[in-house]
């Protein structure tokens, strides 16, 4: 029924009486009995059974066939009652007034739009019940035609297998006699036993007449196999395999004979249950006994037999195939066995194991051989969606501009940032050069907006953190100082800002000098096509001097309006994407990586991934030291959090769980440590590149294990110690890391006798006494020139030295003395130079040296003199040889042993 809520209806009032369904079971009790004559009485409870398909199917009422009574109407106001009539009491009836009639029509007419509103729901309602219903009629049809094709099944299974046995039967030689024997007996068990001597009785004949009945046993039949029986075909049909009676042979060769059936007694009445009686059996009293749980099974086994003889439908699947597989992975994708996957690659002439890898491409053959479709995948997928999302042009906003500093080392740089900032970073360098690479943000004092400059270092062995600070940047200001020009990193530096395609602004520092040429900074910078306004290029310069603040506010104008051209937007309510600038060990904060964010936000919380290490972010710094909870574009925090320090340059991005954050840094590991692995086995590649290696083989290698403060300054010191390197010396890297050096770096440094560098950190404890009880010796640096003149001079050490000859003089065989116990010595005459005791000769015998060695006595008369001078006659004597002849040349010479440098 549908309430209206219509004010003025009446309330329909429910009976008193509950409403209840009433249960389906029925109770009874039953005394059970004990041993020594205890019994119980045991109260039992007897559920009936929903038996689907059993009995005539639920009468449902039409309701679409007569619609619902509507609801008498009920008047807002109740009507006075009419006084009864009566013709001889004379009494006057009062008639209605306006206010009742008016009142009685309104009620009329909203009980006759509720009538049609009920009839309408209740039509739509009997409609879906409708359809409801004859979808469930076609749901039990379809269940009976299923469960009659089921039965016709089993009943034609039974027959072929009736027939098969007949047909073993007569094939293993029992004759037709033991089988009409057997068949009587079957078919009236209750008859007595046929004597000894008595014929069989006929095929096909049986001991009841047809509409006779008799009484038998619990369990017997009175049909022949295949006789149509009341249970069903097949329970009637084929008698249980545990049931099956018994035949007894004679002998070898003996015919078998049937065995006589048991004897039974029949009672008049109810056969008495046996066994003991339990709650399942005092249930279950009423069912009639079917086929066990184990007899069903070996049922169900003899028809899988049967069945598995059909051929089963091919199942074609979609294989995802990365670019290697192993052979059973790929059969399991396939639902294959890998047998026969393993069957078609010998066919193609390929020998492999199940756990062999074979590549895409053959695995693709093999399953589209099969049938299957194949869809490629490779292992760079998974960075698919990472970065590089396109901003809806609707939901951006302006944000501040990205300026990277940059120039020659000691133009200024970074003192032109402290006088922006209002700080003093350069105090607190070491040497006075900056070796970091710093990220901050600047307040316009005029326009209010903030503006992100990222310093450089400017000498020549931070090459990759300029290139660095260049690619995030949207302008690249070329600090020059005016009395220094135009030097090396500066045309780097103009280089970079070339190749990230950024707008230059030149700012010429130091014009407070007295030797200040800002004109001829301006003249050199055309050399590298760069063309300043006042030459009448685009490019905008602004002399200006860090140390008295001049015209930092016209450097700052010129900035924001390059912005305001440039129109710099994004998105900030997307996932956060970054750059690493630079990144840290901190002891007591763990990894700490220096990110700019470029688009979307970071907050605190968020899953990042940067390079192969992932974390959630713990924490956000500012440049001032302040911690935040989120940071939008263009600004500079440091970001704690990490697994492990990120390289330098890596790209970060949030993503959206740890799984694909686990699937990203794996991958990324994985390509990490195979480029590793392929630059130190030193893969077979080209011609040239087998005679490089070939040069390399005997070239002597320094050991070193470099630690850093930052991964930057890392960077910059491998590739500094890379370019030392030459043909015969090299320095070998064991282990470059950032962090203090540790006891892992000492013993890995005594197993290769290496020594260790730390630039801006230290030692602790344990390692400085482990390395002093060891001999291990440890370096430390703050500047990066110092690390690399230092071990350049150690490498240069190693280098063989330089052999020069210098030519001492020259001396002519005049006559040969043959002395007992001293051998031969030459008389000779020095014709020019001088000749020495000790140094190196050789003796040239018609303008060809037939021996070279030593000196071994020098005598001017009988003394032992160290040198005879040109024009005198002296006697000479060589170690361990005495073949000289009169007119020999003897040349004498000094070897100088001279120390090469890198």
């Amino acid at each position: 029924m549908v309430d209206t809520k219509t004010p003025g209806d009446k309330k329909l009032s429910v009976p008193s009486k509950t409403l209840s369904l009433k249960p389906r079971v029925e109770t009874g009790t039953v005394r059970q009995s004990f041993s020594h004559g205890r019994s119980k009485q045991v109260v039992v409870e007897k559920r009936g059974k929903r038996r689907i398909g059993d009995g005539p199917e639920p009468h449902v009422p039409e309701v679409a066939a007569k619609p619902a009574p509507a609801a008498p109407a009920a008047p807002s106001r109740p009507a006075p009652p009419a006084p009864p009539r009566n013709a001889g009491s004379g009494v006057v009836l009062r008639t209605l007034t306006e206010d009742e009639r008016s009142a009685r029509a309104s009620a009329l007419a909203d009980a006759k739009l509720r009538e049609v509103e009920e009839r309408r729901q209740a039509e739509e309602e009997a409609q879906r019940r409708a359809v409801r219903e004859a979808a469930e009629r076609a749901e039990r049809e379809a269940a009976e035609a299923r469960r009659k094709a089921e039965d016709e099944r089993h009943r034609h299974e039974d027959e072929a297998k009736r027939k098969a046995e007949t047909e073993a039967k007569k094939r293993f030689g029992e004759g037709e006699q033991p089988a009409a024997a057997v068949r009587p007996a079957t078919a009236a068990p209750a008859a007595p036993a046929p004597r000894p001597g008595a014929p069989a009785a006929r095929p096909g004949t049986t001991t009841t007449r047809p509409g006779t009945t008799t009484a038998r046993p619990a369990g017997t039949t009175a049909q022949r196999p295949g006789a149509p029986a009341g249970r069903g075909p097949a329970v009637a049909a084929e008698p249980d395999e545990d049931e099956a009676p018994r035949q007894i042979r004679r002998g070898p060769g003996g015919a078998a004979r049937p065995a006589p059936p048991p004897k039974t007694t029949h009672k008049p009445g109810p056969q008495k249950e046996r066994g003991r009686l339990t709650v399942v059996t005092a249930l279950n009293a009423d069912e009639v006994r079917e086929r066990s749980i184990a007899s069903f099974r070996r049922r169900t086994q003899r028809l899988k037999g049967h069945a598995s003889n059909e051929p089963k439908e091919k199942l074609i699947r979609e294989v995802i195939i990365p670019e290697a597989i192993t052979i059973q992975e790929l059969a399991n994708r396939m639902a294959e066995r890998a047998v026969d996957v393993i069957r078609m690659l010998m066919k193609q002439g390929a020998m492999h194991k199940i756990t062999d890898v074979i590549d895409a491409d053959t695995a693709q053959l093999i399953a589209e051989e099969l049938g299957h479709t194949v869809k490629r995948v490779a292992a760079s997928d998974v960075e698919e969606g990472l970065f590089d999302t396109v901003d809806d042009s609707t939901d951006t906003e302006t944000r501040s501009p990205v300026v990277t500093v940059m120039g020659h080392v000691d133009h200024g740089k970074t003192s032109l940032l402290d006088a922006l900032r209002h700080a003093n970073v350069v105090s607190g360098e070491a040497g006075g050069i900056t070796q970091h690479i710093g990220a901050y943000q600047v307040v316009s004092p005029e326009s209010g907006k903030k503006i992100t400059f990222i310093d450089t270092p400017g000498h020549a062995a931070f090459t990759a953190m300029r290139a660095r600070g260049a690619k995030v940047t949207d302008i690249v200001v070329l600090v020059v100082a005016a009395d220094d020009g135009v030097m090396p990193q500066t045309v780097e530096a103009i280089n970079h800002a070339k190749a990230a395609r950024v707008p230059i602004i030149v700012a010429i520092n130091k014009i407070d000098k007295p030797d200040a040429k800002p004109e001829r900074v301006r003249t050199e910078l055309l050399q590298h096509e760069v063309q300043v306004e006042s030459f009448g290029g685009e490019v905008v310069d602004v002399e200006v001097s860090a140390k008295n603040k001049t015209n930092l506010d016209k450097l700052l104008e010129m900035i924001a309006l390059q912005a305001e051209i440039l129109d710099l937007k994004t998105n900030s309510q997307r996932p956060a994407e970054g750059t690493v600038i630079e990144a840290k060990l901190d002891r007591g904060r763990g990894p700490v990586a220096t990110v700019l964010v470029q688009r979307g936000t970071l907050r605190v919380g968020d899953i990042i991934v940067a390079g192969a290490e992932m974390g959630r972010v713990r924490a956000l710094i500012s440049d001032q030291g302040e911690t935040v909870q989120e940071a939008g574009p263009s600004v500079p925090v440091e970001v704690l959090g990490f697994n492990g320090p990120p390289e330098a340059g890596d790209r970060l991005a949030v993503v959206e769980n740890e799984a694909r954050a686990r699937q990203v840094t794996s991958y990324r590991a994985h390509q990490k440590r195979e480029n590793a692995a392929a630059s130190i086995s030193g893969m077979r590649g080209s011609l040239e590149q087998m005679m490089s290696q070939l040069k390399t083989a005997g070239r002597k290698e320094f050991p070193l294990i470099v630690k850093a403060d930052v991964q930057g300054s890392l960077e910059a010191i491998l590739g500094s110690l890379e370019k030392l390197g030459t043909d015969e010396v090299a320095a070998r890297i064991l282990h470059a890391g950032v962090g203090g050096i540790s006891e892992s770096d000492v013993t890995l440094a005594e197993g290769f006798n290496a020594a260790i560098i730390g630039f801006s950190v230290r030692a602790n404890k344990e390692a400085a006494a482990a390395a002093k009880r060891n001999g291990i010796e440890i370096r430390y640096y703050n500047i990066i020139y110092d690390l690399v003149d230092d071990v350049k001079k150690a490498m240069s050490g190693l280098l063989a030295p330089t052999l020069r000859e210098t030519m001492l003089g020259n001396a002519e065989i005049l006559e040969i003395f043959n002395i007992s116990k001293v051998g031969k010595v030459a008389g000779c005459r020095v014709t020019d130079g001088t000749v020495e005791r000790g140094a190196n000769v050789r003796l040239i015998r018609d303008n060809v040296v037939v021996h070279e060695g030593k000196l071994s006595t020098l005598k001017r008369f009988k003394d032992e003199v160290k040198e005879v001078q040109s024009g005198q006659e002296c006697g000479m004597a060589f170690e361990s040889y005495h073949d000289m002849r009169v007119g020999d040349v003897i040349e004498c010479y000094r070897v100088e042993t001279i120390q090469r440098s890198l």
